[in-house]
């Protein structure tokens, strides 16, 4: 799984770094990428092998469905943005472009509201995106059902899915972040070093979790073979 995950973060940087079109080309392949690291845990899960092909097996399913799930994904995430500049008052533009801000510029900002903004209006597209890929991927659904059932099955779960959220934001954010930023101080060359490795350590075990809460609302397609949008209406309650 690692191997996969690697090749996902790789492929996602090496077509960001094609000039003009490769940031909007690694948004629109993203989700089909994110299908063959759930192939691959789907492998694992199964007891059976998995070579290099895995990380493009999600091409070869349902791709022009996936590759609209990335479009409106892209579209959702720049709406809100927009929407997120227009009660930022500069100060969480400044921190996107690298700038320093002292604690004293922070409190006198808006800083605080506008992340809170943008925290609301994030979630309902984080929502519609968790589960689209393998909706789209596994049971072909069109991407606006796969995001809707997807937007669904997290609100209908919303009780275990911010626990989860919660979870993961401290275990794969704040505390390796805290470790890199000690480190940081002790030694710049050290923190960096330290800060390497983080990815591949955090995306198998981000993937592994996607997988195993997309396996126990929707089940597998094996076990779930209807494809029809009405059988999804089925989900589990994952309370």
């Amino acid at each position: 799984l690692t191997f996969a995950t690697f090749g996902y973060l790789l492929s996602i940087i090496v077509i960001s770094l094609v000039p003009l079109l490769g940031q909007l080309v690694a948004s629109l392949l993203m989700p089909a990428l994110s299908v063959g690291v759930l192939n691959a845990c789907r492998a694992i899960d199964g007891g059976r092998k998995t070579g290099p092909d895995v990380l493009f097996s999600g091409f070869k399913s349902n791709l022009q469905g996936l590759v609209v799930v990335g479009g409106l994904y892209l579209a959702a995430t720049l709406v809100v943005l927009m929407l997120v500049m227009l009660v930022d008052d500069g100060s969480l533009a400044a921190l996107m472009r690298g700038e320093d801000m002292d604690a004293q510029a922070a409190a006198d900002s808006s800083l605080g509201f506008t992340l809170v903004v943008g925290l609301v209006l994030s979630t309902p597209v984080m929502m519609a995106y968790w589960f689209a890929p393998a909706l789209a991927g596994w049971w072909k659904l069109p991407a606006p059902k796969a995001m809707f059932f997807s937007f669904y099955a997290c609100l209908r779960n919303w009780r275990p899915f911010v626990a989860y959220a919660l979870g993961l934001a401290i275990f794969a954010g704040l505390l390796p972040g805290l470790v890199v930023a000690v480190l940081g101080l002790l030694s710049p060359t050290l923190g960096s070093v330290a800060a390497l490795p983080v990815p591949l350590i955090i995306l198998p075990i981000v993937f592994a979790s996607f997988y195993t809460a997309t396996r126990d609302v929707f089940g597998l397609p094996e076990s779930n073979p209807a494809r029809d949008p009405a059988a999804l209406d089925d989900a589990r309650d994952g309370d």
